[in-house]
């Protein structure tokens, strides 16, 4: 007696998964299109669909702007010591760890020397995963020391900008900080220093009250939110409806607080072209 070679439906049909990896897929807040996300990334973070912007840390810009190996940090042992001893909800500093812990960086913004299509350059980037890119005594000191590291080598100056404004934990330190970037800024224009003020999103609070506006050339990503208070808090103040787009990169760029609008395709080459252009 022979055994039985015959076998049913499951057993022949190959074992598929039942659900997607989490996070192979996202639909993009631009235009609600289901993307691949690693597409996205080859992309340069922007939608491959409508080329919406998506937020990068300060690591990643740095990839995407410097010639490959050039970047030469600077200050990185800078760190917060939290002098106000603040504390809401949870202590200073045990944010501070959670943050470190969560980026792997010490603070909010890189700095350092790096060569932009093969041309030197001081390159601060603020870094939008750390504590919203906010500004703090070590983010304003590690500016200013780039700022001064730039005017001693006439270096040009870039700074990438994305911020949700001052520091609430470190008080009136964090808002000195717009003064001393500011005044750095002043001895480095006096020197004859080009500085190129590049805003993404979002581009708001003391930041854009301070050195973010305060570029010889100022560029911004598309549909970048950039304001200093948000556009809900005006509106409440105002009691006024506020025009379509009002805050955006494009907006600003009609009322003459831009130069240009440029994708993030194309801001390696522009800021290679500006510095060009100065001579430096």
């Amino acid at each position: 007696m022979t055994q039985s070679t015959t076998r049913t439906w499951t057993e022949v049909m190959p074992t598929r998964p039942t659900k997607v990896p989490e996070g192979l897929w996202l639909r993009c807040p631009g235009c609600s299109a289901m993307i691949y996300r690693k597409q996205m990334e080859a992309n340069r973070h922007v939608c491959p669909e409508c080329d919406h912007h998506y937020r990068i840390s300060a690591g990643e810009r740095v990839r995407q702007l410097c010639d490959d190996g050039s970047f030469e940090p600077l200050f990185e042992n800078l760190a917060t010591t939290d002098p106000l001893k603040f504390t809401d909800l949870r202590p200073y500093t045990e944010r501070l760890a959670t943050e470190q812990r969560k980026t792997g960086q010490i603070e909010g913004v890189q700095t350092g020397r790096a060569f932009i299509k093969g041309r030197p350059a001081m390159l601060c980037c603020l870094d939008l995963t750390f504590f919203m890119g906010t500004l703090s005594s070590v983010v304003g000191e590690k500016i200013t020391r780039s700022i001064e590291a730039a005017t001693e080598e006439d270096l040009p100056l870039v700074i990438v900008s994305c911020s949700g404004g001052a520091r609430m934990q470190e008080s009136g330190l964090s808002l000195m900080q717009m003064a001393k970037t500011s005044a750095a800024l002043a001895r480095f224009d006096d020197a004859g220093g080009l500085f190129i003020s590049v805003l993404t999103d979002p581009t708001t609070g003391g930041v854009t009250a301070s050195f973010a506006m305060l570029g010889d050339v100022i560029f911004a990503e598309p549909r970048a939110l950039i304001g200093f208070a948000g556009p809900r808090v005006i509106q409440q103040t105002i009691r006024q409806e506020l025009p379509e787009g009002f805050q955006t990169s494009e907006f600003l760029l009609q009322a003459g607080l831009l130069d240009r609008v440029v994708h993030r395709h194309e801001l390696r080459n522009e800021i290679a072209r500006v510095i060009d252009y100065a001579g430096k």
